[in-house]
């Protein structure tokens, strides 16, 4: 697979997302059938382009903004959230889990 076909599979991942949800760079990579290629999700977000990307429901892995906390992105990311009902608080979103793994979705969660 080419860096265009990644691009756009990641892209699409990320439209995917529902509003009011959230995912992480690696849920998000591992759901466009890359797995392990979270950097590569940073990275095309900080490049920017498209407008119509939602690309304020993509979070680190423990639910914080990656942005740093007095950046203007971060702010935009907050308010953003927040016009979708979703709950951040410190810098965190609350009150969602992580989505299950493929291994929970088929062996059930672990003990």
């Amino acid at each position: 697979m080419d860096s265009a076909q990644a691009a756009e599979r990641i892209y699409a991942a990320i439209r995917a997302i529902p509003r009011g949800q959230v995912a992480g760079y690696g849920e998000v990579a591992r759901r466009a059938g890359l797995p392990g290629r979270a950097r590569l999700v940073a990275r095309l977000l900080g490049v920017g382009g498209d407008r119509q990307l939602p690309w304020h429901r993509v979070l680190r892995a423990d639910g914080r903004i990656a942005f740093p906390r007095d950046s203007p992105g971060f702010h935009e990311q907050v308010q953003r959230l927040r016009a979708e009902g979703v709950v951040v608080d410190g810098g965190r979103v609350r009150g969602q889990r992580a989505a299950p793994t493929l291994d929970e979705q088929f062996w059930g969660p672990a003990d």
